[in-house]
């Protein structure tokens, strides 16, 4: 058998799945109250996709509410004990730039000051190495101001939850363009 023998025939079915999926979490409205948030259907926790969209929910309050904000990020990190740096860290981000957690939600881009369209949806991916280490799940999300995904490292906890464990998606993406003197 020569080397160019198969041009044109099909490929062998030897193929195996990619392990990438992707999964629109849509929050059909958005709570007001830290009862509201635990009360969505996604609160459950009991996937990964699901978690990884109520962390971006809980940090999007955090500019009007901050108490409430970590109230929620102490919901979805489940019995992890959060440091008081973490929370240092995570106020010093919105110093500047209260509109990084909304860019995660469909829309919301620089053009439109990152205004989520509606009904409110956050896309959450896996690839092949997502769940590299047993018990874990490393989720990207995309942002309408970022040129690659960011993501959240999962735990999954003996109650069968996935909480989140880590965040790495609280860095700079491109500012707004009402605030952007060159665009």
């Amino acid at each position: 058998m020569g080397l160019f023998d198969n041009i044109g025939k099909p490929a062998a079915q030897t193929a195996q799945p990619s392990g990438n999926k992707s999964v629109d979490v849509v929050f059909s409205s958005l709570p007001d109250t830290f009862e509201q948030f635990t009360a969505l259907p996604q609160a459950s926790l009991a996937t990964p996709f699901d978690t990884a969209a109520m962390v971006v929910l809980a940090l999007c309050f955090y500019p009007q509410d901050a108490e409430l904000s970590k109230k929620m990020y102490e919901f979805v990190s489940g019995p992890r004990t959060i440091n008081p740096a973490e929370y240092s860290f995570i106020k010093d981000r919105f110093r500047d730039a209260d509109y990084v957690p909304r860019s995660y939600f469909k829309g919301a881009v620089p053009a439109n000051d990152y205004k989520p369209s509606e009904p409110y949806t956050v896309t959450v991916s896996e690839n092949p190495y997502s769940y590299e280490n047993e018990g874990y799940a490393k989720m990207f999300l995309t942002s309408g101001g970022a040129d690659s995904p960011r993501f959240v490292q999962l735990r999954k906890a003996k109650d069968g939850k996935w909480y989140l464990w880590e965040q790495f998606i609280l860095v700079g993406i491109r500012a707004p363009e009402s605030s952007n003197p060159w665009a």
